[in-house]
């Protein structure tokens, strides 16, 4: 039983340090935005899909206007790439809402954004079937790195070349590079402030964007609240179930012991039975 007991108390003990450990590593590690500012929302075509048609103009919708210096690279099944420019687009309604989030006196608010800026990048041919990827690379008017790619399978026609075209070479601008990589910025709103994207109303002059905050409630508050619920249930567990088997052990003795006195009591008493007995014979006969 002992032994039990020691095992059971260490079992509990190392659970607890356990969980305290994800307590004091959750509340020391920097809390990150769920999402870049300027990310992604959807594109034409999505990805993952399959197109059949030759399509001349590829959709990249962003919660907030590209740089003017933004980089979109297409390459085909062989490594190629296939675009030939890009330029903006006229902003559309989501289907579905993207939420990103900003630091506000210490606490990140999210922030719900329902309108989409297109970066329409020009399909120059479509050499052969299979995988086609689309890659971009921009920067957010807060000076974070926008960067990804949208992949998708291509089953339809092939399309010549245009007349004189080759495949473009040119990587990123040098300045967009060192904006993405943090070197340097010349965007007035690279200070980390809690500003809203250019994409929002101050760059769409029809009042297209949407903007809606939430409460300001701390993103890690509720994971950490719940480890440190749990690990107060295990240690109040550890510290009452050894006291709780020790009680019951102890109570077990004494009433063992009652037990057995009360089996000599009861052996006693036939003895004084038959003792009266025979004291009642030898009157009768002495009568």
């Amino acid at each position: 039983m002992r032994s039990k007991l020691v095992t059971v108390r260490k079992v509990l003990s190392r659970a607890v340090a356990a969980l305290a450990a994800t307590v004091v590593v959750s509340l020391l590690l920097p809390v990150a935005p769920a999402s870049a500012h300027g990310q992604l929302a959807t594109s034409t075509p999505l990805k993952g899909t399959v197109v059949r048609e030759p399509l001349t103009q590829l959709a990249l919708y962003f919660t907030e206007k590209p740089a003017s210096n933004a980089h979109f690279a297409i390459s085909g099944p062989d490594g190629s790439r296939v675009d030939n420019g890009w330029s903006y687009g006229e902003p559309k309604r989501l289907d579905k809402p993207v939420t990103e989030y900003f630091m506000v006196n210490g606490v990140f608010e999210p922030r719900l954004y329902h309108t989409g800026f297109p970066a329409m990048v020009t399909v120059a041919h479509w050499p052969a079937k299979g995988r086609y990827t689309a890659s971009y690379l921009s920067v957010a008017s807060d000076g974070e790195a926008v960067r990804g790619e949208v992949t998708f399978d291509y089953q339809g026609p092939g399309t010549p070349a245009p007349a004189g075209w080759s495949a473009p070479t040119a990587g990123p601008d040098p300045a967009l590079l060192a904006q993405a990589e943090g070197e340097g910025s010349t965007n007035p709103g690279a200070t980390g402030s809690p500003i809203a994207p250019t994409g929002a109303a101050t760059d769409d002059p029809t009042g297209a964007a949407e903007e809606q905050r939430d409460t300001g409630f701390p993103a890690w508050l509720v994971p950490a609240l719940i480890v440190v619920v749990v690990s107060a249930i295990v240690l109040v567990a550890a510290r009452r179930r050894p006291a709780t088997r020790g009680t019951s052990t102890a109570d077990r003795r004494p009433v063992g012991g009652t037990g057995r006195g009360g089996a000599t009591r009861k052996s006693a008493n036939p003895t004084r039975k038959s003792g009266s007995r025979t004291g009642g014979s030898e009157r009768r006969g002495r009568r």
